[in-house]
Parts: C-alpha cells; sequence; structure tokens
C-alpha cells in the first residue's frame, strides 16, 4: 500500500483541517459541530456504494481515501454497499438509469466488497464494517415501509432536492422509483444510527439531498443530531468530470483498467493538476507535496510529481507489485532498462494496447505477423514505415530494434522466440516510435 499517515504525522491538529485544505470537503454541516464530533470520542460513520457497475471509479476513490483518513484517525467506518439501492440507481442529471438484474446486482455488490476491502483496512483495531441495505430494506412491506417512512418525508422538501429539480424540468423528467430513492438512503442513516450508534455519513457532493435526507430523518424520529459532509466532484483540467457516466471512467478493477494504463493515467496528467491532485489522492505530508509542487514549477521536465502521484494512487489501488511491474514495462519497452521478458503476459498487452492499428474494417487491432516473415515487412504492417524500402534503409543505418535488440540484416527474420509469451513481438525505430505484431 502506498506511504499513509495520519493527520498528526501530515503536520495538521485535526482530522477536519487535513481533509479540509486537501480540498475533500465540499459541503458539510455546522462547521463547528461536525470539528466537535471528529475531534472528541470516535465516532461511526459510513458511506455507500451501489453495484450499478462491476467496478467503483476515481469518483468512488474520493470517497474511499476520506473513509481512510478518518479510520486512521480513530473513527469506525462502515461501508455500506446497496444491494437494494443498487436495484432502484440514484437519479442522475442526464436521465433515467438502466435497471439490472438481480443477479447481477448482487454479483456486482460482492466485486465493490473485495475492492474496498482491499483499500480500507479489514482487520486489526478498527476494520471496515461491510453491510448490505438489501437486509433491512428486503424485510420491509410496501405497507410498512409507507407507514414508518415515508409520513416523516414531505413533498416539498424531495422536490427541491437539485437533481430531482433538474430532472423535473428535463424533457425525460424522472419516474417514481428514482424519485424515492433519497427516502430509501434516508432509511439507511436512520438504521445504521439505531443499529451501530452511526453518526456521520459523507458521500460526493450530488449526493447533499440524499445525505441530508437521512440527518432530517433521524432527526425528526429519534430527535437526535447526527453529520454530514460531502467531498467535491473531481474534474480534470477541462472541467471534465472523472467519471463511469461520462464516458470516460477511469476503473479500479484491475481487469476493467490495467494497473499499467491507471498508472499512465496519473502520470501523464499536466502540472497545472499536481497540486490539487497530490492533496486529494495522496496521503503524503503537507510539507512534500508543497516540496512537488514546487519542484514541478521550477522543474517541470524531470516530472518528480507526476511519477510521484502515479506511484502513490496506484499502489494504494492496486498494491507495490503492481505498480513497480508497471514502472518496469514502461521502462523496458522503450529500451531504458528491464527485461521484455519479465513483462508477465497481461502487463505487457496492456502496455501496447494503444500500438494497435486500423484493420481493413477500420477496426483497431495488432498488426499480424509470422515466425519467418521479415523483420522490414513487420515493422511496415505496424506502422512504422511507409514502404519496404524505407525499413531496410532504416534497418541498414542501424535504426531499427527488435525486442530492444538491433536488427543487423535488411533480410532478417522473425523467430519463434522473437514473439513474447508467444504473441507479440515488439519493433522500434529509433527511441521513441514503438510498433506490436501479434504472431498469426
Amino acid at each position: 500500500m502506498a506511504h499513509v499517515t495520519d493527520f498528526k504525522e501530515a503536520g495538521f491538529d485535526s482530522v477536519l483541517d487535513e481533509l479540509e485544505w486537501r480540498g475533500l470537503i465540499s459541503q458539510s454541516t455546522d462547521r463547528e459541530q461536525l470539528a466537535e464530533a471528529l475531534n472528541g470520542e470516535p465516532v461511526t460513520y459510513y458511506c455507500g456504494f451501489d453495484p450499478t457497475a462491476a467496478s467503483l471509479h476515481i469518483g468512488n476513490l474520493v470517497q474511499l481515501i476520506n473513509m481512510r483518513h478518518l479510520q486512521l484517525a480513530g473513527h469506525h467506518p462502515i461501508a455500506l454497499v446497496g444491494g437494494a439501492t443498487g436495484l432502484i440507481g440514484d437519479p442522475r442529471q442526464s436521465g433515467e438509469r438502466t435497471l439490472n438484474p438481480k443477479d447481477v446486482v448482487a454479483g456486482w455488490a460482492e466485486r465493490l466488497k473485495r475492492q474496498i476491502g482491499g483499500i480500507l483496512e479489514t482487520d486489526g483495531d478498527n476494520p471496515v464494517r461491510f453491510v448490505s441495505n438489501y437486509d433491512w430494506t428486503a424485510q420491509m412491506s410496501v405497507i410498512d415501509f409507507l407507514r414508518d417512512v415515508g409520513k416523516n418525508f414531505r413533498l416539498g422538501t424531495m422536490l427541491a432536492k437539485d437533481t430531482v429539480a433538474r430532472r423535473l424540468n428535463s424533457e425525460e423528467g424522472i419516474s417514481f422509483t428514482e424519485f424515492s430513492y433519497q427516502v430509501l438512503q434516508g432509511n439507511d442513516f436512520l438504521h445504521l444510527f439505531d443499529e451501530y450508534g452511526c453518526t456521520l455519513e459523507i458521500g460526493g457532493s450530488d449526493q447533499w439531498g440524499n445525505l441530508t435526507s437521512g440527518m432530517d430523518l433521524i432527526r425528526k424520529v429519534r430527535g437526535a443530531t447526527v453529520n454530514v459532509f460531502t467531498s467535491p466532484i473531481i474534474t480534470d483540467a477541462n472541467g471534465k468530470k472523472f467519471g463511469k457516466s461520462e464516458g470516460n471512467a477511469v476503473w479500479l478493477d484491475g481487469t476493467m483498467l490495467s494497473p499499467y494504463k491507471f498508472y499512465q493515467f496519473w502520470f501523464n496528467r499536466p502540472d497545472a493538476e499536481m497540486e490539487n491532485l497530490l492533496k486529494a489522492f495522496t496521503f503524503l505530508p503537507k510539507a512534500e507535496i508543497e516540496r512537488l509542487v514546487e519542484e514541478s514549477r521550477t522543474n517541470p521536465g524531470a516530472r518528480e510529481a507526476q511519477r510521484t502521484l502515479a506511484w502513490e494512487v496506484t499502489s494504494f489501488v492496486h498494491g507495490e507489485a503492481a505498480t513497480q511491474a508497471a514502472i518496469d514495462a514502461s521502462a523496458a519497452l522503450f529500451g531504458r532498462g528491464g527485461d521484455l521478458n519479465a513483462i508477465d503476459e497481461d502487463t505487457l498487452e496492456a502496455a501496447i494496447d494503444g500500438l494497435k492499428v486500423e484493420d481493413e474494417n477500420g477496426e483497431k487491432a495488432f498488426a499480424t505477423a509470422s515466425v519467418g516473415d521479415r523483420v522490414a515487412e513487420a515493422g511496415m504492417k505496424a506502422g512504422l514505415f511507409k514502404s519496404i524500402s524505407e525499413a531496410r534503409k532504416t534497418i541498414k543505418s542501424g535504426g531499427v530494434y527488435l525486442n530492444n535488440n538491433r536488427v543487423e540484416g535488411e533480410d532478417q527474420t522473425l523467430s519463434e522466440a522473437d514473439f513474447l509469451h508467444g504473441r507479440f513481438a515488439l519493433i522500434r525505430r529509433g527511441k521513441k516510435a514503438l510498433g506490436a505484431v501479434e504472431q498469426h
């Protein structure tokens, strides 16, 4: 796991001070009240994750990082995987969700639990507790739900919630199913308050209406004061949201987005984003983050901030071994050290995914080659050369490499040993132009 520290080691007087400095709090209940709660005896807090996909993404990662900060400060985490709310779907600004089959949602819920368990501590003195709202929601009849929960909600208040109001004014409108989501989530907070003494709920800023629904419900039916806070929606330098609903998902599941691509995503962030991303997505102390930000301004070519960011986030999500494998693969691909043969097949395939070329149908695929084909022809198929004569000329000048070994002759051919894992041969022109062929 990445370097992790608590708020005292990071140079802050309280965990709330640290979260605010890191830009991890967007909205909250009364600040003084929240500070008093977090600075006193450990509180039990929760965050909900709906299984609306097979993986969490980096928008969810912000919540997991907030949970980890609170866990490190001694507060007790509950991760609610929404077996019930995942069947309904939280209202989106963009339109009605497609409802997924129950067995699919159940399978996704198990995957999300494994992901969360790989990030938060699951043993020791303060482990995360997993719950599913299906366990208490499925037991309620419609009559019980309307009498015991629904009667405490006022239509005017529900209609005023941001996402609901936007959907009501849209051409599509909003279904009763999605409209009722905030009642279900409010009931979750009440149940966790009663069952585990949970007094804090956290979530994304688009969840503010749902969070306050639970807070208001607890005050109304139990006469108790609880707290909520949200984190900001993370955007890129162009203001575009990082999230699965925007078509550019950065998944946390290594089978849906490889650790190599995950690492490269963070490594390729621009300098302008470094301060915000280092604060929000790493646990590095304040002084170290300030040093890295200053370094990115005075010596941007070294990309120390990006390299540190990529290491910290990738090792936090995927572990240090997978992160080091991604770094080694990147170095080996371009002959900057490392052994191509030591790269496992999945990492290699992920690393060269961008080397696919368009086939006759206009679709992206790896160029193909066979044992006995000339390297010059394979390089042309891979898009490195416009003609055989250009390829032969470049080989003659010593500028072509096969799996990082210089190609010595214009008529050199591919052997079985040249195909890494029996599949891929990498051809490089000069220092930076890389191509790949897959054994046919």
